[in-house]
């Protein structure tokens, strides 16, 4: 299950950030690069799971669970890095 959403997550951030005119201004390619990162990460884990016990998904509660932590732990890191970076200034101090 948290293959098939951090995937879709990678996937959608890559295509935002590549037609986006403003994507430096949000990082969109920090977002894709978490998402991609977590998503190689979790393919290598489904995949010794599938050579050791025959199952590739999992549709368990723990895994639903697991999921959306994930994706909200990748999408709090990227905003993270927003605040930051401060890419629009908003924080800044503007001299008085």
């Amino acid at each position: 299950m948290w293959l098939i959403a951090i995937t879709f997550l990678a996937v959608l951030s890559t295509i935002l950030w590549y037609v986006s005119k403003n994507s430096s201004h949000y990082k969109l390619d920090t977002l894709a690069l978490i998402s991609w990162g977590t998503s190689i990460m979790v393919f290598a884990d489904h995949l010794m799971s599938y050579i050791e016990e025959g199952e590739f998904f999992d549709f368990s509660t723990n895994a639903i669970l697991l999921t959306a932590i994930l994706l909200l732990f990748a999408l709090f890191l990227w905003m993270l890095s927003l605040l930051i970076r401060d890419p629009l200034s908003k924080f800044k101090r503007s001299p008085t």
